[in-house]
């Protein structure tokens, strides 16, 4: 059996690559920052979610993933590609569903008072990375969104995917036993 394509194509030898319709820009262009930041998040939760989850807390990272393939689609997509991309939305829905994930998950954890270390068992900490690699796209959107129009549920659903993210780190430790451990200032 043999493959249809090959995954190198060597178009991008010369420091460009190809967006959704077909224009090429620099590999370092803010567009890609944004779109590969999102996808760096999105390898990140595919980390986490490799670790032993409830099914529940699965379905949640694969529907997270899901949206993160499609706003990586949509900020890879030039004029031409919009016709491609057009109807992969982030919505309202998609933000107050986070929301609503957010809340549930916090009410069986302590209220928090202070601020705390990021850590907990892998699974936790790996959360924290996502966190943090989450806030670096949402700027990188931030940044690109200032000359190109962008989708303002897109900027919403990644500021409140890492609050999402810290929440889960949080269940996370509380399900393995792993105490928080509170910032001291020194």
């Amino acid at each position: 059996m043999s493959k249809s394509f090959k995954i190198y194509t060597k178009t991008g030898d010369d420091g460009t690559t190809g967006l959704l319709g077909g224009s090429r820009v620099k590999k370092y262009d803010i567009r890609l920052e944004a779109y590969g930041t999102i996808d760096e998040l999105n390898a990140e939760i595919g980390v986490i979610r490799s670790f032993d989850l409830s099914s529940k807390l699965a379905e949640y990272l694969v529907d997270v993933q899901n949206k993160l393939f499609n706003i990586g689609s949509r900020l890879a997509s030039d004029e031409k590609g919009k016709a491609f991309t057009e109807k992969l939305l982030v919505t309202r829905q998609h933000v107050e569903f986070l929301e609503s994930v957010i809340d549930e998950m916090e009410e069986d954890l302590p209220e928090l008072t202070h601020f705390i270390l990021p850590g907990g068992d892998l699974a936790s900490a790996h959360c924290h990375v996502a966190r943090t690699v989450c806030r670096r796209a949402e700027r990188r959107i931030l940044e690109f969104a200032e000359q190109n129009q962008v989708q303002p549920e897109m900027i919403k659903y990644i500021n409140r995917l890492s609050d999402f993210l810290f929440v889960l780190a949080r269940k996370l430790s509380a399900i393995s036993g792993k105490q928080e451990i509170a910032w001291k200032q020194s």
